[in-house]
C-alpha cells in the first residue's frame, strides 16, 4: 500500500474522530447519594400547630357577687393550696354567723336544762312506783308522776332537736359566708388578676363568659395538645414515643410520650377534621423554661428500624425504582427495589441495593433516564 493511500486513510480517520467528538452527547450533571445504613422511622405529625398547656389551670371567681374588700395576691405570686386569694365585703354575713353561733349555744343550754328536768322527773316517778307496791300511795299520784316524767323526756328530745337545727343553721350561715371568700384550689402561680380593691365582681351569667377574677396556673405539669389528621389518628396509641419541637426553642428537640388520644373527632366548619393528641414531656426538667401557650409540634413515632439500608425518599421513582450510577461506564441503570419502612425523609431498602451504591437524587431533572451518560456533580452521604 502506497504512502499516499495510508496518509489518506489517516486523514479520513482523524476527520471521523473529530466529527464524533464534536457531536458526542454531553454528560448530564447529577447529584448522587451513597446508600448507607441508618435509622428509619414511621412517624405522624400534627396538621396544625399545637399548644403547650398546663395540667391544672383554673379561672377563679367567687360564687357570689359583691365588693372586693381584700385582695391578697398580685400577678406573678406563688400561692399554696388553701391560701386566701380574695375576699368580698361580708360584715353582715359574719354578724349572722356570730348570731347563729350564739343561738346554737343557747339551744344547747336549753336542751341540757330540759334533759336534767326529765331525769329528775323519772327518778321521782320510780320512787312513787316503789311506794305504790307497798300500798303507801294512791294510784292517781303515781300515774301523774309517770306522765310528767314522760312529758319531760319528750321535751328533752325536742330541745335537743332544736339545738341540732341551730347547728345546721350555723352551718348554712358559714356556707353563705364562704361564698364571699376565694381560696387557691392547688399550688400554682397567679397568671392574671382581673379584680381591683373596692371594685364589684359578679358571677358569669349562664352562657355569657366573663373574665375570671384570678387566673391560677400550676406550671409543675405541662403537656402539648396537638391536632392530628383523622386519617392518621387510628395508628396512635397512648405510650408511643414522640419528639416535641417549639418555635421558641428551634434548636432543641424534647422527648415525650403520648398520654391521651381524644375519643372523638373534632369537626369545625371550614377546617379539616382532626383528633386532639396530648403528649407529655419525658424529662420534667425540660419544662422549667416553658410557658403555657407556646406553639409546639408533635411528631409521633409509630415504628422504628435501626441500622438498616436506607435511601432518601425523594430519590424513588414511580414503581419503587431508583437510578443507579455505574462508575465504570458513567451511565445510569434503573434498578427495582423492595421498600420497607418509610417516611417523608428516608425509605428502608430490603432488597435491590447494597451499601456503598450511588443513586441519583435529582430524579425530576429533565433528560435523566436509564442509560443516560452522566457526570457526578456532587456526592453526599446520608445524614
Amino acid at each position: 500500500m502506497s504512502r499516499r493511500l495510508i496518509g489518506l486513510l489517516l486523514v479520513l480517520t482523524g476527520i471521523s474522530f473529530l466529527v464524533w467528538y464534536l457531536n458526542r452527547p454531553e454528560p448530564i450533571p447529577v447529584a448522587l447519594s451513597t446508600v448507607e445504613r441508618g435509622l428509619v422511622e414511621a412517624t405522624v405529625v400534627n396538621t396544625r400547630a399545637g399548644t403547650i398547656k398546663a395540667c391544672r389551670r383554673a379561672g377563679l371567681s367567687p360564687p357570689a357577687g359583691g365588693q372586693v374588700d381584700q385582695l391578697t395576691v398580685k400577678e406573678g405570686d406563688q400561692v399554696k393550696a388553701g391560701q386566701l386569694l380574695l375576699e368580698l365585703w361580708n360584715n353582715d354575713l359574719e354578724a349572722e354567723v356570730q348570731l347563729a353561733e350564739k343561738q346554737a349555744k343557747a339551744s344547747t343550754a336549753q336542751a341540757e336544762e330540759a334533759c336534767v328536768r326529765a331525769r329528775v322527773a323519772e327518778k321521782e316517778a320510780q320512787r312513787l312506783l316503789q311506794l305504790q307496791k307497798r300500798s303507801l300511795i294512791s294510784e292517781e299520784l303515781v300515774d301523774r308522776a309517770v306522765g310528767d316524767a314522760q312529758a319531760r323526756r319528750a321535751a328533752c328530745h325536742a330541745a335537743q332537736a332544736r339545738a341540732e337545727v341551730s347547728e345546721a343553721q350555723m352551718a348554712v350561715n358559714r356556707a353563705v359566708l364562704a361564698r364571699t371568700l376565694l381560696y387557691a384550689p392547688f399550688d400554682g402561680i397567679v397568671a392574671e388578676v382581673n379584680a381591683e380593691l373596692g371594685a364589684f365582681v359578679t358571677p358569669s351569667p349562664t352562657g355569657v363568659p366573663t373574665l375570671p377574677a384570678i387566673d391560677l396556673i400550676d406550671r409543675s405539669c405541662l403537656y402539648v395538645s396537638a391536632p392530628i389528621d383523622e386519617v392518621d389518628a387510628p395508628t396512635i396509641r397512648p405510650g408511643m414515643p414522640t419528639r416535641i419541637t417549639l418555635d421558641a426553642f428551634r434548636d432543641r428537640v424534647f422527648p415525650g410520650v403520648v398520654r391521651r388520644v381524644a375519643p372523638y373527632v373534632l369537626d369545625i366548619e371550614k377546617q379539616a377534621r382532626t383528633v386532639d393528641v396530648e403528649a407529655e414531656f419525658s424529662r420534667p426538667q425540660d419544662t422549667e423554661r416553658l410557658l403555657p401557650g407556646y406553639s409546639a409540634d408533635v411528631e409521633v413515632i409509630l415504628e422504628r428500624h435501626e441500622d438498616v439500608l436506607r435511601v432518601p425518599t425523594h430519590a424513588l421513582r414511580v414503581g419503587h425504582r431508583v437510578l443507579l450510577y455505574q462508575p465504570e461506564t458513567g451511565r445510569l441503570e434503573e434498578r427495582q427495589i423492595e421498600p420497607g419502612l418509610a417516611n417523608w425523609e428516608f425509605t428502608e431498602i430490603q432488597s435491590g441495593l447494597k451499601a456503598g451504591d450511588s443513586i441519583v437524587l435529582s430524579i425530576d431533572r429533565e433528560g435523566i433516564e436509564p442509560g443516560a451518560l452522566v457526570r457526578p456533580e456532587e456526592k453526599n452521604s446520608l445524614p
